[in-house]
């Protein structure tokens, strides 16, 4: 299996694969492309823990955003990058006591932000060069080649 991020991976066959050996499929994915990124290795972990989300199907709302994502004009790789955009807010918000923390079950205010993420809000809020996001997973547009093949 290669990975692509503008093609979804088989779920089954992706979460029967080691974390590590995904996270590395990832990585490979953005060198062979010529995507250069700061963070290579985080910017892979959060890749892979988007994917792994998607890869659930029902069980989170993120395969289902993902879709809407990609109706709303965005590709599926920066489809990825606005959930990912979601995931390391809350995870910093958890890390530094934010109002996510103090949830029974912090999962639940994660999904209903996930569910309200839209294509413009994290064109607005994440993606703009000039904005000062806590974090700003970067997108990378028509820098990756367009998958051949089955879609």
């Amino acid at each position: 299996m290669k990975y692509n991020p503008l093609v979804a991976p088989d779920p089954k066959e992706w979460l029967e694969m080691d974390e590590d050996r995904r996270v590395q499929m990832v990585m490979d994915y953005h060198r062979k492309a010529g995507i250069r990124i700061p963070k290579p290795y985080l910017h892979a972990i959060i890749h892979t823990a988007v994917e792994n989300q998607a890869a659930l199907g029902d069980e989170t709302p993120v395969e289902q955003t993902l879709r809407r994502l990609m109706d709303e004009g965005l590709d599926r790789h920066d489809a990825i990058h606005a959930v990912g955009s979601v995931l390391v807010n809350y995870i910093w918000d958890l890390l530094h006591g934010g109002g996510l923390a103090d949830a029974s079950d912090p999962n639940v205010a994660y999904f209903e932000e996930v569910r309200r993420l839209t294509a413009q809000k994290w064109l607005t809020e994440y993606a703009d060069e000039e904005a000062e996001p806590r974090w700003k997973f970067p997108i990378r547009r028509r820098r990756h080649p367009r998958p051949r093949g089955r879609a």
